[in-house]
């Protein structure tokens, strides 16, 4: 993970679903997405360039679509999936749960506690190669708790 901008490169225009801490979302285009700021800049379905400061959010879902599948039941097990990175289990304070792979090198001290001050986040990929989210960058400070797996 980058302490500076995030490689926009080959993510730039990229869909993106801003889930808030307050419930809220934003459906649209990443245009920059900056961690030393920490700040996303995203054009909005209405085109319009809305700059969000990353503690507002709880993460930024960078997906297929905007309308997903809502048939689809996300897998959360590891069992059937070829390893790609330190396995991870978070929930978030509002109490949804995810499981996926940690993508690049951890980005917090070990031990049993995240540093908040350390890092605004990380990515991470879904265990399920099928659900719409091809990564999501997980706010840390909208964590309750993370675990990793092996």
């Amino acid at each position: 993970m980058h302490k500076g901008c995030f490689a926009m490169s080959e993510k730039e225009n990229q869909k993106a679903i801003l889930r808030f801490v307050d419930g809220r979302m934003l459906k649209g285009l990443i245009k920059e997405f900056t961690l030393a700021d920490n700040y996303v800049y995203i054009e909005d379905e209405s085109s319009e360039t809305q700059k969000i400061k990353l503690n507002q959010l709880k993460a930024i879902f960078f997906v297929k679509d905007f309308q997903g599948n809502r048939t689809h039941r996300e897998k959360k097990s590891f069992a059937a999936t070829k390893p790609s990175g330190k396995r991870l289990f978070v929930r978030f304070k509002d109490g949804e749960q995810m499981t996926g792979f940690l993508e690049g090198t951890v980005p917090w001290e070990t031990g049993f506690h995240l540093d908040l001050k350390k890092t605004s986040g990380f990515f991470l990929k879904p265990v399920d190669s099928d659900s719409n989210n091809l990564r999501i960058f997980i706010v840390t400070s909208a964590l309750d708790d993370l675990t990793t797996m092996g």
